[in-house]
């Protein structure tokens, strides 16, 4: 598996060692608030209270779920699970959606068999309501929690939990006003009002049980790999701008836990370099961390010929997948015809009919490449095979340096000549020099006087085979 960064792996372990704190204190709490509610439950026999207590009891079992599935979900990815584990998270969700719909379910069957048959039987006394209003302060205090925790490490368990403790105060809530109310109809006679303890545990269930439901789906399109529509929107919206992308023609999102994993396959200009391609890569990759910063991005890159590519591009793309260099490239009109004239380096090693199929082939493909080309005209240039070693030949070089600087002299563009190496590598000489120019000539200018300084040069020292110069601005070489 490839390696983190050691600042990635220490936010992990950071992110890791808090949800697993959390979520042992939230177990910790479930299990004390569970005895104390079923204690004051047996003693009032208040269904409300019990039904509270059965509801603590299964966020008992979901904060034990929640707390196995954050030791889980952050182990590194293995051969079995190349994906990694956090999808334990997800399942730990709904599997705590599913306790909370059969707990209010259980609630609301108990309290209509309360309802109908009258078995209404309240023993009121001042500890189980000490006991639910220490409930509403232990969930209030382990909701905030767990909530900050699910916003720090995207936690999707933690946030359900988060979700399952407030909406406990609300029925702990609603179980205090049925005592209140029952209570003060047993002291005014108002046989109604009794009713209240088993009607507010009706509610209050039903109400969890309506947001049960949407959790549980939100859960179960993760599982799924459903992500909403607007955040795939946003991500290839965030891509297209890249510089060079030529269309966003993949983009498949799926969420693992608090991660998101993207693949995308993206259309680049066929005329871009492996260099230019990893640099497209890199840009999408951010685009997508601004949107998903918790994604594990993997880019696919496709190329395709640009809308607006002209003739240059497309002859240069056809000698590119034949991974041979074109230079001296050149489209002329005559008579109404375009004629395409370039030179394409081949190895040296090869001979003359080798040579001539392989320019063939890549003429016929160019032409199918541009149909608005008439003609194609290849100068065949030889590509050295070896490594030259030249060997300087000191009894020349004062001369030929000479040559070079009275050539230049001859050209009012050229303002000097420097760095003049000379070598010899076997029975050939070679010449390779830096060329001060003004600034504002346009490259055209530019070749033109190197050019004519080497043509020049050449009538000088005619045994000098190879010429390069390099061409500088002016104010470069001012600094």
């Amino acid at each position: 598996m490839p390696s983190v960064p050691q600042t990635q792996q220490q936010q992990l372990a950071e992110s890791t060692a808090m949800k697993q704190r959390v979520a042992r204190d939230s177990m910790l709490a479930a299990a004390a608030m569970t005895l104390l509610k079923l204690a004051a439950g047996l003693f009032s026999g208040s269904l409300g209270v019990l039904s509270d207590a059965a509801h603590s009891g299964l966020d008992l079992v979901g904060a034990a779920l929640t707390f196995f599935s954050v030791r889980v979900s952050d182990l590194p990815a293995d051969e079995d699970h190349t994906y990694g584990h956090g999808k334990v998270e997800n399942l730990s969700a709904l599997g705590e959606a599913i306790l909370m719909a059969v707990s209010c379910v259980w609630i609301i069957a108990e309290a209509l068999d309360r309802i109908f048959h009258n078995k209404i039987d309240l023993r009121h006394s001042l500890w189980p309501v000490g006991v639910l209003l220490l409930s509403i302060a232990v969930d209030y205090w382990r909701s905030r929690k767990l909530r900050k925790a699910a916003e720090a490490t995207g936690s999707p368990a933690l946030a359900t939990d988060a979700f399952h403790f407030a909406s406990d105060i609300w029925s702990t809530v609603a179980v205090l006003a049925g005592l209140a109310a029952s209570w003060l109809g047993e002291r005014l006679g108002i046989y109604q009002l009794r009713l209240a303890d088993p009607v507010a545990a009706v509610v209050v269930s039903v109400m969890i049980l309506r947001l049960t439901v949407l959790l549980g789906r939100e859960t179960i399109g993760v599982l799924l790999d459903a992500i909403p529509s607007e955040t795939r929107s946003k991500l290839v919206n965030e891509v297209a701008r890249v510089q060079g992308v030529l269309e966003v023609e993949k983009a498949r999102v799926r969420r693992a836990g608090p991660g998101y994993f993207v693949d995308l396959t993206l259309a680049m200009p066929r005329r871009y370099t492996f260099e230019h391609t990893g640099e497209l890569v890199a840009a999408a990759t951010e685009a997508v961390l601004r949107v998903l910063p918790r994604a594990d991005v993997v880019v696919h890159t496709v190329p395709r010929m640009a809308r607006a590519e002209s003739i240059f591009d497309r002859v240069r793309a056809a000698a590119a997948r034949h991974n041979v260099s074109v230079h001296d490239l050149s489209v002329q009109l005559f008579h109404g015809k375009l004629r395409v004239e370039q030179h394409v380096e081949l190895d040296e090693t090869l001979t003359l009919v080798q040579a001539h199929e392989f320019v063939s082939l890549l003429e016929e493909e160019i032409l199918r490449a541009t149909p608005e080309v008439d003609a194609i005209l290849t100068h065949i240039e030889s590509e050295p095979a070896t490594i030259e070693q030249p060997e300087e030949t000191v009894e020349e070089i004062r001369r030929i340096e000479l040559a070079m600087e009275q050539a230049a002299e001859l050209f009012p563009e050229v303002l000097d000549v420097h760095e003049i190496l000379v070598g010899r590598a076997g029975d050939h000489l070679s010449v390779s020099c830096h060329c001060t120019l003004p600034d504002e000539l346009t490259m055209l200018q530019v070749h033109e006087a190197i050019t004519a300084l080497e043509d020049r040069f050449k009538l000088e020292c005619p045994e000098v085979r190879r010429v390069t110069i390099h061409p500088e601005p002016a104010t470069d070489n001012l600094r």
